[in-house]
């Protein structure tokens, strides 16, 4: 009872009580899914958070709302924030400056080993500089860290990975809130997303009590958990209340191949499923190994939320693999 109690703290939490900008069009839809559903034999709902408003849409929007709001309140005039090549989240970082006239300084980190003009120019990169972002191509985490170092200056703000701070997992909080309004009286059983830097899970498992599924891209199922309870603990101390027990909260790690930026063949077939059964565009990163690993693990009759947290920029960068899977 008493990890019942401290869940439902955070549904008491005013959240207007923090700064927010409005950068996305919310409510985004929570899509019927009926052909997947019959060919996976389940009830599969997508919450549609790729087309959230901005730059293209995505996850990141969200989480936004809430930094970029304190950033400008402590009257930040720079944004600097890390990511790989690829990244969704510099790219969504660039349009949310872009649109509040901010300067958008991304320290990128050659994290995947991939190469070409596809991936070094195309998708998310190309996108950032079309915003208006100064890019900062750096081979290791330390020359990330240094770099970002020396660009930083009083008027600056400096956003983590996946923009998953205290602040930025509020905007999945939120989200939870809005997902349990439209699904209304509706029962069920799990939500999956995909969990990279932690924050959309955190959000998440802070703003529910249904069993949330959180698909590793990144590391394994030890560290995804370290890393999501980690922000769920930054996010509790914005809110001020007592951390609660994350008995609703599985971590699988069964999509995640050779690691981070690498898809797998059962990630490209998850991507043509839902591009053929629904004309739901997933990204080889992180939507499509969450598919990967729902597709795997559904139960018959099960009735299932998949979050969609965008990235389909990204798909452009992997564009060699990606004429060949389509023809597939």
């Amino acid at each position: 009872m008493a990890a019942r109690t401290a869940q439902r703290q955070t549904w008491r939490v005013d959240l207007s009580a923090f700064p927010r900008i409005p950068l996305g069009s919310w409510p985004t839809p929570l899509d019927p899914c009926p052909r997947l559903s019959a060919v996976l034999g389940a009830t599969v709902l997508v919450k549609r958070d790729d087309i959230g408003g901005l730059g293209l849409g995505g996850n990141k929007v969200r989480k936004l709302e809430f930094t970029l709001a304190a950033a400008l309140a402590a009257g930040a005039d720079t944004i600097i924030t890390f990511g790989g090549v690829q990244t969704n989240h510099g790219r969504l970082t660039a349009a949310a400056c872009a649109r509040l006239g901010l300067r958008c300084e991304l320290v990128l980190t050659r994290s995947v080993p991939r190469s070409g003009f596809a991936y070094d120019r195309s998708g998310n990169v190309a996108l950032d500089r079309m915003f208006g972002a100064r890019l900062h191509m750096c081979d290791t985490d330390a020359e990330a860290t240094y770099t970002a170092g020396a660009l930083a200056t009083a008027t600056s703000v400096t956003l983590p990975v996946g923009g998953s701070s205290g602040l930025g997992v509020l905007g999945y909080v939120a989200a939870a809130r809005e997902l349990s309004d439209q699904l209304g009286e509706l029962k069920v059983d799990r939500i999956v997303c995909a969990a990279g830097s932690g924050g959309t899970v955190a959000g998440l498992v802070l703003g529910t009590e249904t069993r949330v599924t959180a698909v590793s891209v990144s590391r394994d199922a030890t560290g995804t958990r370290e890393k999501i309870e980690q922000a769920v603990g930054l996010a509790v101390r914005e809110l001020d209340i007592e951390p609660p027990e994350l008995d609703h909260l599985e971590v699988d790690d069964s999509a995640l191949g050779e690691g981070y930026g690498l898809p797998t063949d059962k990630v490209w077939s998850a991507l043509r499923l839902f591009a053929r059964t629904e004309g739901i565009v997933l990204d080889p990163v992180y939507t499509g190994k969450a598919a990967a690993a729902l597709i795997a693990g559904v139960k018959k009759d099960e009735v299932v939320v998949f979050v969609h947290t965008g990235g389909a920029p990204a798909m452009f960068g992997y564009a060699p693999d990606l004429v060949a899977e389509a023809g597939r």
